[in-house]
C-alpha cells in the first residue's frame, strides 16, 4: 500500500501533524525512532528545566487569549490535553512534557523504535527504507527537529567535551577551569550549572551576546540562563569572551591549550589554558538518510534544509518539513523554532495540504465588505489571536474584498500569501502583529525610548513594541499601511485610539478602489 503522507519524527510537530490529519480521517503513519513520543525531550535540556514558559493564571477564560502564555500545549479541542494540566511551574520540568506528548499521542498512528534509514524518491513516489521494512507514500513531512550536535569546523575540536554527553554532574567540575564554546542557551544553561563549583568558566564565541528580552527573539539568552552573567560583571572570575577559537590542542601537563582570537582587540592570538571544554554549539538537520534522489538542499551553513512557502522543499517536490525545522524560513526573526510558534506553522502546513491535494479551500468566513463590519472583525481578532501574537510577522490575517462581500482568513502565512497561496493579486487587508524595524536596538528598560507611541495615535508608526499593523495588498503589491497605536497591556479595543482611525483608513481605502 502507499499513503498519502509519511511522517518521519513523533514530537510535537509530528504529533501536532498526525493529530490534525486523525481528525480529518487521512491516510498517514508516523515514524518514530524512539520508543515514545518526543525522545528528543527525554534527554533535552540536559538540565532538565523547559525555557517555554507556563503562564496558567492570564485572567481570562478565552482559550485562544490563554495560549499567548501557554508555550507547551499543542493545538487540541480537548481541554484535558492542555499543558496547564501537567505542570504548575512557569518554566516546567522536561519530564513533564514528555508525560504530555505521550498523552497527546494516543489514538495516532505512530510506529515507534522504528527509523527511518533511508529516503528516495522515484517518479512522483517516496521509498522510505527502516530498520523495520519499506514503507511507500505520495508525499513525506519531515518533522525530526535538529537532531544532530552542530560541531564548528575548529581544530582539535574532536577534543572537547559535547554538550549531548558532558556530564550534568557540577561536582565533576570542582575546582576547574572550564571553557564553554557557544553562546546561546545551552551554553548558558551549561555555565549556570557550574558556577558553584568550577574555579573558572569561560564562555566564548565569535559575537557579543544577545539577549532575548532586547532582540524579542526567544532562542536568544533568555534571563532564566543568565546568572552567569551577574557572575562575570561583578568580577567572581568568569567571563564572556567575543572571538574565535582557533585550534584546541593537547597541554603538557593535562588539560588543553586554546588558541582565541579576540574579536576586538589588537592582540592577535591569545592562548588559554583549561581543564575541560564544552561545546554548546548548537543543532543541526540529519540529512545522511536522504538519497540523492531525494536529498533537499540545505541552507544556513547547511543547519537547514531549503523550503517554500508552503514548508516545501525547494528541490524536492512533495518533500515537505514541520516543526523547528521550519525555522530556516524566519531565522532568528520570529518564533518557528519553538512549539508556542510552529504549532501554527504545522496548522498552515496541513491548510495547504488540504488546499493542494484535497480540495478544500483555506477555512474562511464571510463578512459584510463594510468598513464598520471589518473594522469590527479586526480588532475582535488582534485583541484574542495567539497565532499571530507568537508568529508575529509571520503569519497574518487576510481580509479578501470582492465588491460588496468580503471573507475572512486567519493565520495565513505572509510569503505564501504573497506568492500567490489564496490566488494571484488579490485585494486585501492583510493583518499582522509586529515590532517596530529596529526594535533589537531599542533598550527595553530606557524609559525615554519605550513606548513614545503608546496610545498616541500620529505616532503609531514609530512603535517598537509589538502591535497591528493592516497593509492593503492590490495588483501584487502593498499600497496603503496603517499602525495601530501599542498599548502597554495590549489591549488594542480604544475606541478614539484604535477603533475609530482603523474604520477611517478602511473606508478611505475601500471608497478609492470603488
Amino acid at each position: 500500500m502507499t499513503l498519502d503522507y509519511l511522517i518521519i519524527g513523533a514530537g510535537p510537530a509530528g504529533l501536532q501533524l498526525a493529530a490534525l490529519l486523525e481528525r480529518d480521517g487521512r491516510d498517514y503513519l508516523a515514524l518514530e525512532a524512539g520508543p515514545a513520543p518526543g525522545t528528543f525531550f527525554s534527554t533535552y535540556p540536559r538540565h532538565r528545566q523547559l525555557i517555554s514558559i507556563n503562564k496558567i493564571w492570564t485572567g481570562s477564560d478565552d482559550p485562544e487569549f490563554n495560549l499567548r502564555g501557554d508555550w507547551n500545549s499543542l493545538l487540541t479541542d480537548d481541554p484535558a490535553l492542555l499543558f496547564k494540566n501537567y505542570s504548575q511551574r512557569y518554566f516546567p520540568d522536561a519530564a513533564d512534557l514528555v508525560r504530555y506528548l505521550a498523552d497527546f499521542a494516543r489514538g495516532l498512528r505512530i510506529k515507534y523504535d522504528t527509523r527511518a534509514t533511508r529516503v528516495a524518491r522515484d517518479g512522483e513516489l517516496f521509498t522510505v527504507s527502516t530498520d523495520g521494512g519499506t514503507i511507500t507514500a505520495r508525499r513525506v513531512v519531515v518533522a525530526t527537529g535538529l537532531s544532530e550536535l552542530y560541531v564548528p569546523p575548529i581544530e582539535g575540536a574532536a577534543l572537547a567535551e559535547r554538550y549531548d554527553t558532558v556530564s550534568v554532574d557540577p561536582n565533576d567540575f570542582t575546582n576547574q577551569r572550564v571553557l564553554i564554546i557557544g553562546k546561546g542557551n545551552s551554553a548558558f544553561e551549561t555555565a549556570d550549572a557550574l558556577i558553584e563549583t568550577a574555579a573558572v568558566i569561560h564562555v566564548a564565541g565569535p559575537r557579543s551576546v544577545k539577549l532575548a528580552w532586547q532582540s524579542h527573539y526567544v532562542g536568544h539568552l533568555r534571563a532564566v540562563n543568565n546568572n552567569f552573567l551577574d557572575t562575570y560583571q561583578l568580577k567572581s572570575q568568569n567571563a564572556v569572551l567575543d572571538g574565535t577559537v582557533e585550534r584546541i590542542a593537547h597541554r603538557d601537563g593535562g588539560g588543553y591549550r586554546v588558541d582565541f582570537r579576540y574579536a576586538r582587540t589588537v592582540e592577535s592570538i591569545r592562548q588559554l589554558d583549561y581543564d575541560r571544554i564544552i561545546l554548546c554549539t548548537g543543532f543541526r538537520f540529519d540529512a545522511s538518510v536522504f538519497d540523492p534522489s531525494a536529498r533537499p538542499r540545505l541552507v544556513i551553513n547547511d543547519r537547514f534544509p531549503e523550503q517554500t512557502s508552503a514548508y516545501e522543499s525547494v528541490n524536492v517536490p512533495g518533500l515537505y518539513f514541520a516543526g523547528t525545522l521550519t525555522q530556516q524560513r524566519d531565522f532568528k526573526r520570529s518564533t518557528s523554532g519553538f512549539i508556542h510558534g510552529f504549532r501554527y506553522g504545522v496548522r498552515a502546513l496541513h491548510r495547504i495540504l488540504n488546499l493542494r491535494h484535497h480540495d478544500r479551500p483555506w477555512p474562511s468566513t464571510a463578512l459584510d465588505g463594510t468598513p464598520e463590519a471589518i473594522t469590527d472583525a479586526i480588532i475582535a481578532r488582534i485583541n484574542r489571536t495567539s497565532a499571530l501574537w507568537q508568529q508575529f510577522a509571520v503569519l497574518g490575517d487576510v481580509v479578501t474584498i470582492a465588491g460588496d462581500t468580503a471573507r475572512y482568513f486567519e493565520e495565513v502565512p505572509i510569503d505564501y500569501l504573497n506568492d500567490g497561496g489564496l490566488g494571484p493579486e488579490p485585494f486585501a487587508f492583510v493583518i499582522t502583529l509586529e515590532y517596530g524595524p529596529d526594535h533589537d536596538q531599542v533598550d527595553p528598560f530606557d524609559v525615554t525610548v519605550v513606548r513614545i507611541a503608546e496610545n498616541d495615535v500620529e505616532r503609531a508608526p514609530d512603535a517598537s513594541y509589538l502591535h497591528p499593523v493592516v497593509r492593503v495588498h492590490r495588483g501584487g503589491r502593498v499600497v496603503a499601511v496603517h499602525h495601530l497605536a501599542e498599548n502597554l497591556e495590549n489591549d488594542w479595543n480604544l475606541p478614539a485610539v484604535h477603533h475609530q482611525p482603523l474604520a477611517l483608513f478602511i473606508k478611505g481605502v475601500l471608497s478609492d478602489a470603488a
